[in-house]
């Protein structure tokens, strides 16, 4: 019996890592599979539908919109008070700017959006995937010829893609504004020179650097739900379930790649 326990921790170990192995090569294979309907899916006669791109666009992107205006104008606000608190003890707080713009532009704007989508657009995209492999759906769709991957991955990725640096492009501006705002009255500056240092200070870099984040987070966003989706078992609890684990897995997966991606782009 003693033994016993090793042996299955390690057994449990061992299924985990080939589980997680099979997701990560699933994803790689759906990931392929939609750029190929996407560029041969019209010579095909299965082309991927501009309706339902611009359907998954309004749900993944337009639709976000509020909530990540709303958070993105506070964390503006807190980095500004936090800055400002800060640089004060040196009595450099007017240089409070560099740090809120390059730090909104590069991490936060970008980082937000990412979380509040999977939060929000990758656990529905899960649940609607889940809910149509129990309802046997997707292998209705097999039976009239229909690509699944053509007609319900392809669409969410390209939408997902176009969308999530459009938002967080919106979430740098919304930020930088309300940073702004607190900073003049606050330090008591105008918003044209707010403005014009935050012009002065962010490169076309740091810009860049954010919106290619989004596009990696919004690749991992639409794999992720998709995948958690289509390993629904078990009914509606299975459902519950696996929406859940999509979001935490969703939202670690961008945290990582945050963290890899500045570790190798500041190098």
């Amino acid at each position: 019996m003693a033994t016993a326990k090793p042996i299955e921790r390690l057994e449990r170990l061992g299924r985990g890592t080939v589980e997680a192995v099979s997701e990560i090569g699933f994803g790689a294979v759906l990931l392929v599979q939609s750029l190929m309907w996407t560029v041969v899916g019209k010579a095909r006669r299965q082309p991927v539908r501009m309706s339902a791109i611009i359907k998954e666009a309004m749900e993944i992107g337009i639709r976000a919109i509020p909530i990540v205006a709303i958070m993105s104008g506070t964390i503006g606000v807190m980095l500004a008070i936090q800055g400002i608190y800060s640089l004060r003890t040196f009595g450099a707080e007017q240089q409070v700017t560099y740090g809120v713009a390059v730090s909104i532009v590069r991490e936060f704007a970008p980082l937000i959006t990412g979380i509040l989508v999977a939060g929000r657009s990758g656990s529905a995209l899960a649940a609607r995937i889940g809910t149509m492999k129990i309802n046997q759906e997707i292998d209705a769709l097999v039976v009239m010829g229909i690509n699944p991957v053509r007609f319900l991955v392809a669409p969410a990725l390209l939408a997902a893609v176009v969308m999530m640096p459009a938002i967080t492009f919106m979430a740098d501006l919304v930020g930088l504004l309300a940073a702004g705002l607190y900073i003049a009255v606050e330090l008591e500056m105008t918003l044209a020179a707010y403005w014009s240092q935050v012009i002065e200070l962010v490169r076309p870099i740091d810009l860049f650097h954010g919106l290619m984040k989004s596009v990696l987070f919004a690749i991992l966003i639409v794999m992720v739900g998709i995948i958690n989706g289509a390993g629904v078992t078990g009914g509606a609890e299975g459902v519950g379930r696996l929406t859940t684990r999509s979001v935490v897995h969703a939202i670690s997966a961008i945290i990582i790649t945050d963290m890899l991606f500045v570790f190798v782009t500041t190098r």
